[in-house]
């Protein structure tokens, strides 16, 4: 790190010093960077990493609702618009009782270099409230989602900001905040996506993240001459996007493993597949109960309050739950257990002392904002089809997604060829989106 970078993320950690994660976030960028600010002054000489490291705008508001017993509850709820230089500002909203504006700016911060990486016309932002929806009736969860949108649409619109779902936020979520939108606006546009089928939402979005996930891994293994054919495979979370990247690495002859929530994680050497799959389909999205109960019903080990890394052999990893949840003496077990491959299909679950493990291994590591950026880039197709009142076919979706991921991970390995650092995703990554978003901020001068 030289010191103009080096500079700016110290002034960064003085002026930020509670926001570790968005720290973790910044730092992570700023270090791949330094060669890019070493070869080309005009970065400096424009501050850009000075501009791109602070949000354009962050918007904060507390959401009034009552329960179904009456009681007032007080939520707060935030918007952070990070970056415009590309487009409007895209990315999802999170509810979960961890959100903080912290979390936000460290998701927001991501959500630029991901998007730019798509090559579709999106900014990056992200929101998001601590209201807790788990165990929350219907009738509340629309109730929370009818106040906070009548803050939060001043700040929205199909040529501003256009929020998703994330942690949380599902189509029920987004279909209740879409209504009060309308009704408030008095237009049908496509200010939101993730929407149901029926009223402007694209067919493969719930399957995006995923699915874009293998598509970017299976071009990952193809470097190394191999395929999925076979492989076992560790994914952590049961949520969305784990349960279609297992759909998916089925499809291509993989074994899934491992699964996990909050709670503990199961494994089953068998394969998660078939009618073990449905089952936890079932579970998770209808039923919503616990990992445990896949382990009951089939016999398989329960990990209580543990994360699968390190606990069964498996050539690929994909971390598809939360942040920082693969620590480094996990990835060290990883490797031992025969680990040939790592794609993150959350955000920034491999802590820093993890990365290193991986990096020095020599392990393809698939950083997640190139891996996981399948869902809003299917957001962005949600876009294109809201705006030419169209609705394209499943295989339309799909063969769009493959061909953008599988032109993420080109622009990654060329990017980190360019910049000396063949065969490192995580630099490649982080300088292909940063270049893309800083030249576009120096052409459109000194605004936001």
């Amino acid at each position: 790190m030289n010191e103009y970078v080096s500079g700016v993320l110290d002034n960064l950690k003085k002026k930020y010093y509670w926001e570790k994660e968005f720290l973790q976030a910044a730092e992570e960028v700023l270090e791949s960077l330094t060669p890019v600010v070493e070869r080309e002054p005009k970065y400096r000489v424009s501050a850009i990493l000075e501009r791109i490291v602070e949000p354009e705008r962050v918007v904060s508001f507390k959401v009034p609702w009552i329960d179904d017993k009456g009681n007032y509850i007080v939520n707060s709820a935030f918007r952070v618009e990070f970056n415009s230089a590309l487009g409007p500002y895209k990315g999802g909203m999170r509810f979960h009782p961890s959100v903080n504006q912290g979390i936000l700016k460290f998701l927001g911060f991501e959500q630029i270099f991901k998007n730019s990486l798509t090559g579709l016309p999106m900014g990056g932002g992200k929101g998001g409230s601590d209201f807790d929806p788990k165990g929350k009736s219907d009738g509340e969860v629309m109730r929370f989602c009818q106040s906070l949108m009548t803050e939060l649409y001043r700040h929205i619109g199909p040529d501003t900001d256009v929020p998703a779902g994330d942690i949380g936020v599902g189509g029920r979520e987004i279909g209740y905040m879409f209504g009060q939108y309308k009704r408030i606006v008095n237009r049908f546009e496509g200010v939101l996506t993730g929407k149901g089928i029926h009223w402007g939402g694209s067919l493969i979005r719930p399957e995006a993240t995923g699915y874009g996930a293998v598509y970017f891994t299976e071009e990952m293994l193809g470097t190394l001459d191999t395929d999925f054919e076979g492989k076992r495979v560790m994914i952590s979370g049961s949520g969305n996007v784990a349960q279609y990247a297992a759909q998916k690495i089925n499809e291509l002859g993989g074994i899934v493993v491992s699964m996990s929530d909050s709670a503990g994680c199961i494994i089953d050497e068998e394969g998660i597949s078939g009618d073990k799959w449905e089952f936890l389909m079932d579970l998770k999205n209808n039923r919503r109960g616990r990992i445990k109960e896949y382990a009951e019903e089939f016999g398989v080990p329960y990990y209580d309050a543990k994360r699968p890394w390190g606990l069964a052999k498996a050539e690929v990893a994909l971390p598809c739950a939360t942040q920082n949840e693969i620590s480094g003496d996990e990835a060290q077990a990883m490797v031992k257990n025969g680990l040939i491959a790592v794609a993150e299909g959350a955000n920034m679950p491999s802590t820093p002392e993890a990365v290193e493990v991986f990096l020095g291994n020599k392990i393809p590591f698939g950083p997640g904002k190139a891996v996981n950026a399948g869902g809003v880039a299917t957001s962005g197709l949600e876009m294109s089809q809201n705006s030419m009142r169209l609705s394209w076919t499943r295989e339309e979706v799909d063969t769009r997604l493959h061909t953008i991921m599988v032109n993420i991970h080109k622009s990654c390995a060329e990017a980190a060829e360019e910049y000396g650092t063949k065969g490192n995703y995580l630099n490649g990554a982080n300088i292909a989106a940063f270049k893309k978003v800083a030249d576009s901020m120096m052409d459109q001068g000194l605004v936001f």
